[in-house]
C-alpha cells in the first residue's frame, strides 16, 4: 500500500519541499479530519455550512473486550491497518476525493503514542501528496467544541469531559482558549466502570458479552429492583476544589463485591445474585460524585462572573456522556442552578472523526493554527487542556453539599430526589 511506503520513507518525505495554497474559509470549505488518539480509527468529511458529508468508524471494542482493556500494541497495528480504508470510506460517502478536500485535521494529542503517531503520519502523508494544509488537534478541545456543531452554543460555556480515558472540567472562552478548573487525579470514570464490570465477571452474561464494560454496568443497572441495596461513601467531600477521584469508590466495590462471594460461597465465574443491584449502586456513586464536583464549578463560575446570567450552558461530552443516568443526574444539578445542559449525539461523544473535522473547519473559520508542515515532535500523548485554574478553585473555598439521588433506573434514564 501506498502510505506503508510512505512509513518507510518518512525521512525523505520530510526534507522535501512543496508548496501549500492558502487557505481561507467559505460556505464550500471541506475538511477531513482523522482521530486515531486510542482505539478506535475514525474519519469525517464536513463542509463550511457545518454538513456532514461522509464519515467512517473503524472499531476495535470487541477486540479489546478480550484483552480486558486497550492493548497499546494491537490498537497501534490495528490503526495501520484501518487507516486507509477509514479515510477512502469517509470519502467516498461525500462523495469527494483526497484533492477536492481543501484540508487535513489530525488528532496529535493527548492519547496513546503509537495509535497517535499512525494517524498523524497519514495526514502528513495526504498532505504532502496533494500539497493540502494540517490542522493539529487537541483530542479534549474537540471533545469540548463538537457540541456547538449540534447547538447555538456561544462563548463561553462550561464543559465536563468524561472518557474512559479523562474526567476534567473546564470553561471554554474560545475554540483555542480553556481554563481547567478540575481534573480526575486517578483513574477516569469509564475506566473505572470498565474495570468494576470485568471484575463483577459481567462479560459472562451474553447480553453484556459484546459490549464495553461501563455499558454492561448501565445495561445492568437498569434492572436493579433494589438500587439502594449497596451505598457508596463519596470522594473527596472534604475537598473544596473541583478535582476527582474514583479509585477509592472502584476499591469499596470489589471489598463489597467479595463480600458477596463469600457469602454465596461462590466459586470460579460464577456471578452474585446481587450483580444488578451492585451495577446500580456504583453507577449512582459515579453519578453523585460527577455532579457533587460540577455543581462546585457552577458556583464558581457565578462567584467570579465567568458565566453571564443568560449564558449559563454547560455541554456534557465524551463516551461516559452516553450513561443516560449519569447525563440526567449533571442535568438535574443544572436545573437546579438556571443551567441548561448539552451533550452531543452520542455517536461523537465517543472518539470519532466529526470532532475532529469540526475543530479543523472552526480553526480553518478563524485563521488558527492552519500549517503547510506538521512534525513528528508535536505528537504528545500527556498534553494538558487550557490555563490550569484548579489552585484558584480551591482558593475560592465554596462549600456545596453533595446531592443524595434516588436511583430510578429505567429507559429513559430519569432522576429525582
Amino acid at each position: 500500500m501506498l502510505f506503508h511506503k510512505y512509513l518507510r520513507r518518512t525521512t525523505i518525505y520530510a526534507v522535501q519541499a512543496y508548496s501549500c495554497r492558502a487557505l481561507t474559509y467559505s460556505k464550500n470549505t471541506i475538511i477531513l479530519g482523522i482521530e486515531t488518539s486510542c482505539d478506535d480509527t475514525g474519519c469525517a468529511v464536513i463542509d463550511g455550512k457545518n454538513s456532514l458529508l461522509g464519515e467512517s468508524l473503524y472499531s476495535q471494542n470487541a477486540i479489546h473486550i478480550r484483552f480486558g482493556g486497550v492493548n497499546p500494541l494491537v490498537a497501534h497495528e490495528l490503526h495501520r491497518e484501518n487507516i486507509e480504508k477509514a479515510v477512502a470510506e469517509a470519502l467516498n460517502k461525500a462523495n469527494k476525493t483526497s484533492n477536492e478536500v481543501d484540508a487535513i485535521a489530525v488528532t496529535t494529542k493527548p492519547g496513546l503514542l503509537v495509535s497517535l503517531q499512525v494517524g498523524v503520519k497519514y495526514a502528513r502523508y495526504l498532505s504532502k501528496k496533494y500539497s493540502k494544509p494540517i490542522v493539529p488537534i487537541h483530542h479534549m478541545e474537540a471533545h469540548a467544541l463538537v457540541a456547538r456543531m449540534y447547538y447555538d452554543l456561544p462563548f463561553p460555556y462550561i464543559v465536563l469531559l468524561i472518557s474512559g480515558g479523562h474526567c476534567l472540567l473546564a470553561l471554554v472562552k474560545d475554540i483555542n482558549d480553556f481554563v481547567l478548573f478540575g481534573k480526575s487525579l486517578d483513574n477516569a470514570p469509564g475506566e473505572v466502570l470498565d474495570k468494576v464490570a470485568r471484575r463483577m465477571k459481567l462479560k459472562n452474561i451474553s447480553e453484556y458479552s459484546k459490549v464495553s464494560g461501563g455499558r454492561a454496568v448501565e445495561m445492568a443497572a437498569q434492572l436493579s429492583t433494589n438500587p439502594g441495596l449497596f451505598e457508596f461513601t463519596l470522594p473527596l467531600l472534604r475537598h473544596r476544589d473541583c478535582n476527582f477521584s474514583f479509585s477509592g469508590l472502584k476499591d469499596a466495590l470489589v471489598r463489597k463485591l467479595i463480600k458477596k462471594e463469600h457469602e454465596h460461597n461462590l466459586k470460579g465465574d460464577e456471578i452474585i445474585p446481587e450483580v444488578n443491584d451492585l451495577c446500580a449502586g456504583i453507577q449512582c456513586a459515579v453519578a453523585e460524585h460527577l455532579a457533587h464536583r460540577t455543581q462546585r464549578a457552577l458556583m464558581y463560575c457565578e462567584k467570579n462572573n465567568l458565566i453571564s446570567p443568560e449564558n449559563r450552558r454547560l455541554v456534557v461530552s465524551g463516551g461516559v456522556a452516553c450513561n443516560n443516568f449519569i447525563f440526567e443526574s449533571i442535568k438535574f444539578i443544572c436545573n437546579n442552578m438556571g443551567y441548561n445542559t448539552y451533550r452531543p449525539p452520542a455517536n461523537v461523544c465517543t472518539d470519532n472523526g466529526v470532532m475532529i473535522a469540526w475543530n479543523g473547519l472552526e480553526k480553518v473559520r478563524k485563521q488558527c493554527d492552519i500549517r503547510s508542515e506538521l512534525s513528528m515532535q508535536e505528537v504528545d500523548p500527556e498534553a494538558p487542556l487550557g490555563i490550569n485554574c484548579i489552585n484558584e478553585v480551591t482558593a475560592a473555598n465554596i462549600q456545596t453539599k453533595a446531592t443524595r439521588l434516588k436511583r430510578l433506573y429505567n429507559n429513559m434514564g430519569k432522576v429525582t430526589t
